[in-house]
């Protein structure tokens, strides 16, 4: 399913309705160029599954926990699944939250076999085409 978002407020609510359909021990790949709003995305997730909590990147954190109910990851430093697992990061793959990975393609050989997949790809200044898949690693 493809989206166009002409703002970030847009893109936050596209998101807080995909979390409706999420369910605990989901991984969603958010996929996107540097600047292209994944981390918007993850914050209408965050606010889909009542999150109220000013969600932020976790980029030298690798991991923000929201109570468990949410794990927000920014794999971009990572350079392969090993370091995720040396750091505990894919503990949290199949527990009772939601995990949202950015950046996933550098620990790709740890990750679960079915994963919620979201491209983001900046189509303007302020616009956005979201695509909503599955996959099948």
């Amino acid at each position: 399913m493809e989206i166009t978002t002409e703002n970030a407020e847009q893109t936050i609510k596209v998101a807080e309705e995909y979390a409706k359909t999420l369910n605990k021990g989901d991984v969603v790949l958010l996929k996107g160029e540097m600047g292209a709003g994944k981390t918007v995305f993850a914050k209408g997730i965050a606010k889909g599954l009542g999150i109220k909590d000013e969600i932020t990147s976790p980029t030298y954190a690798y991991m923000n926990d929201y109570y468990g109910k949410l794990y927000h990851y920014d794999c971009y430093r990572l350079t392969s699944g090993e370091d995720a697992e040396a750091l505990g990061l894919c503990d949290y793959f199949y527990g009772d939250g939601v995990c949202v990975i950015e950046w996933a393609e550098n620990i790709a050989d740890v990750l679960p076999k079915n994963v919620k997949t979201v491209k983001i790809e900046k189509i303007s200044e302020n616009g956005r085409k979201i695509t909503l898949g599955s996959t099948t690693l």
